[in-house]
């Protein structure tokens, strides 16, 4: 934890790249560690959001340090710098997950 999970309609060229980036983003805007924050990506992928022009859902789940009015800006430029969606394509969901319900290494958090 955290967890990314990308899903956009663009075809992403470099996505080790984009993956290790976004990592460290996440990491940075939690103040959690970058060894900890998973990623994921679906490029390419259909999405119709009023259109079928080029979009971009992002799921942020993490124990605790979530801030979405403070984070958001931040990740809507980086998808927009990095792979060119516009704002008003984006959608990001946050959620706050329980220490109790995640696990790692074979036991949970809480």
């Amino acid at each position: 934890m955290p967890y990314i999970n990308v899903s956009t309609s663009v075809e992403v060229d470099d996505k080790n790249k984009f993956l290790e980036e976004i990592s460290i983003l996440i990491s940075s805007l939690t103040n959690k560690s970058e060894r900890f924050v998973m990623a994921k990506l679906d490029d390419n992928c259909e999405i119709y959001f009023e259109d079928n022009s080029p979009s971009c859902f992002l799921e942020i789940k993490s124990i605790g340090s979530l801030n979405p009015s403070e984070m958001a800006k931040p990740i809507s430029n980086f998808i927009y710098e990095k792979i060119g969606i516009p704002m008003d394509k984006i959608y990001i969901s946050f959620e706050d997950v329980p220490a109790s319900n995640w696990a790692w290494n074979g036991k949970t958090f809480g």
